[in-house]
């Protein structure tokens, strides 16, 4: 059971995504590679190295914008029990995302974060 990626998170207006992600491809050199829609919740999404960029309008963003991070990991079932045993607060449990699964998770110093597991992983997603 591993932590793969941590990846910091960038919420932006929709007018602003594709700029942005373009941007930073050019900066790092690096595709985007993860880039997707979200209609359920009114968001594209795109990963551009170790950063997440969500955009939406201001509404859509609201339930998303006290996360600070997402964690990528191997066994996102391992990890509920691994982080309830060290005091963090499964906030929500893993569910089926357009990706793999995720759940929200609240650490023992208060930092909320995204646990996510990939259906299909990008080997270059894995830093450790």
């Amino acid at each position: 059971m591993k932590v793969l990626n941590v990846l910091v998170r960038r919420y932006l207006p929709l007018d602003g995504f594709d700029e942005a992600v373009a941007f930073y491809e050019g900066l790092i050199g690096q595709t985007a590679r993860l880039r997707f829609d979200y209609p359920a919740y009114d968001l594209k999404l795109a990963q551009v190295a170790s950063i997440l960029f969500i955009a939406g309008s201001e509404e859509s963003l609201r339930p998303f914008v006290a996360t600070h991070a997402t964690f990528m990991v191997d066994d996102i079932e391992g990890f509920v029990i691994h982080l309830q045993a060290i005091g963090a607060e499964v906030i929500e449990p893993p569910k089926v995302v357009p990706t793999g699964w995720n759940m929200l998770v609240r650490h023992p110093d208060g930092m909320q974060v995204e646990y996510v597991q990939h259906r299909d992983p990008n080997p270059a997603d894995r830093l450790f």
